[in-house]
């Protein structure tokens, strides 16, 4: 948002982000994106509330945050040479209002070997992120090909938050 020149404050959201059993990985990004918007919303009604949530899918499944080195080592192992899915739940919240969407960008890696995998542990970047890499970072070396929104996989896929803020009834380009 500030790349926008947009000046925001950071309310953290308490809610339960683990997923349902079985549950659907879009589904569960707009629950999770819908339910952080919801929190802070009634904590400060006044505000407009942008809320987010990210997750990698892979074959359905839900690929989240590793828990450990050897859980980031088996996510970049499962990544390797195989296209999965990112998807963000993006939801905006103002006088009672809802807005929310999901993006979906589709990262191919490129064949990935032990030496890679390792080398890319020990740079630490895998350990806070869904699916265990940032393409921002020094994981973009182990993506091939990104089809979609690149600022989705970043982070948050500006195109369509600036959307829904102006769905909502924020003109954002007067706020600079």
């Amino acid at each position: 948002m500030e790349q926008l020149g947009l000046a925001c404050e950071i309310t953290p959201a308490d809610v339960d982000e683990r997923p349902y059993d079985g549950e659907d990985p879009v589904a569960y990004v707009q629950r999770v994106a819908n339910a952080k918007a919801e929190f802070v919303a009634q904590q400060v009604p006044e505000a407009v509330v942008l809320a987010a949530d990210t997750t990698v899918d892979l074959d359905g499944r839900i690929v989240a945050k590793p828990v450990d080195r050897d859980d980031a080592r088996a996510m970049l192992a499962s990544l390797s040479a195989r296209t999965h899915r990112v998807h963000t739940g993006v939801a905006v919240h103002r006088s009672g209002k809802r807005h929310h969407s999901v993006v979906t960008t589709l990262v191919t890696f490129v064949p990935l070997d032990e030496h890679t995998i390792e080398w890319y542990l020990n740079t630490g970047e895998p350990f806070d992120k869904a699916g265990a890499y940032g393409l921002q970072g020094a994981g973009g070396v182990l993506v091939e090909r990104v089809q979609g929104s690149v600022s989705n996989v970043i982070g948050l896929p500006l195109a369509p938050t600036v959307a829904l803020l102006e769905a909502a009834g924020l003109v954002w380009t007067q706020l600079r």
